[in-house]
């Protein structure tokens, strides 16, 4: 027989019938029931440490957790969700529709009276021209004393001609043969390639242009140089219709160019139909003496062709 079966056989069965009638004796209670609104919430006991180990501190404890709100369908609330808060309408879209109107008719009248007084400015500082001409009064009675101005926009006399650069040579054919060849319109050649052209070069708005303006500039009425660049001005201008006799064949393909002579052909723009302003419609014409084409003059145009090539 083992210890156990030994140690159970020699305890008395006395103990276990008094604790069982104890046990029937004792009659059972209820505990009461609290009102849940009354009782407060009491955390539930933690498991004991085992030993050796520290108690936990109340900070480190897990809260526990608290039930979800929930609605009488049994979902769970969520607080409804708000959007952005509308932004306040300001200006005129705030006004009732009798004073946007009013307000849209004073933005037009001043709208209309900036325009009419920057006309007005405008024409007063402009150069002398047809509209100037015969509205001039008005446009002193508006401009002054206020809004006198003391500057001008433009130049004092705008250009308000043509001017037309011509040459013309005196050649020798390839049979030994002397011949003068007529006038070569070379600004009309340059308006002639401009025309249709999205995208002109330099040289046909402005060299022929550009040269001219450059010996005008350093000679005088009888075509004397003025200063140190009349010589520049010179040689640069025989230069150019020497070019352009080349590019022309002028007296025939391998003539050679042995004299030149420029002149400019100046006429008036007309004024337009409702106008009463009158200017000529003949041309002015201004030529220079012939020039003798130098051997130095031919080299300089052949090294500018095929640079430019």
């Amino acid at each position: 027989m083992s210890d156990a079966d030994r140690f159970r056989a020699e305890t008395p069965h006395a103990d276990r019938s008094d604790a069982d009638s104890s046990r029937a004796e004792t009659p059972h209670t209820d505990p009461p029931h609290a009102d849940p609104s009354e009782t407060p919430h009491a955390d539930p006991p933690h498991a004991a440490s085992p030993p050796g180990m520290p108690e936990p501190s109340p900070a480190t404890r897990e809260p526990f957790p608290q039930p979800a709100a929930t609605r009488a369908d049994g979902e769970p609330f969520s607080p409804p969700e708000t959007g952005p808060a509308p932004a306040p309408v300001a200006g005129i879209a705030a006004l009732s529709l009798r004073h946007q109107v009013v307000a849209a008719f004073a933005l037009a009248v001043v709208a209309v009276l900036a325009c009419v007084h920057l006309g007005m400015v405008f024409l007063h500082v402009a150069p002398s021209n047809t509209v100037t001409k015969q509205h001039g009064k008005a446009i002193d009675e508006w401009v002054y004393p206020e809004f006198e101005q003391n500057w001008k926009l433009f130049a004092p006399n705008p250009l308000q001609q043509n001017i037309d650069v011509q040459v013309r040579a005196r050649v020798r054919g390839t049979d030994g043969s002397a011949t003068e060849t007529g006038w070569y319109d070379l600004s009309a050649l340059d308006g002639a390639a401009i025309d249709g052209n999205l995208l002109p070069s330099h040289t046909q708005q402005n060299e022929l242009r550009r040269a001219w303006d450059f010996f005008v500039g350093t000679h005088d009425n009888d075509n004397r140089p003025v200063g140190l660049r009349g010589d520049l001005s010179e040689r640069y201008l025989r230069r150019v219709v020497l070019l352009r006799l080349a590019r022309e064949e002028a007296g025939g393909k391998g003539a050679l160019v042995e004299r030149v002579q420029v002149r400019s052909r100046t006429t008036n723009v007309p004024p337009p139909d409702w106008s009463d302003e009158q200017v000529s419609d003949r041309p002015v014409l201004r030529e220079l003496p012939w020039w003798t084409v130098t051997e130095k003059d031919l080299t300089d145009t052949r090294n500018t062709e095929a640079s430019a090539r």
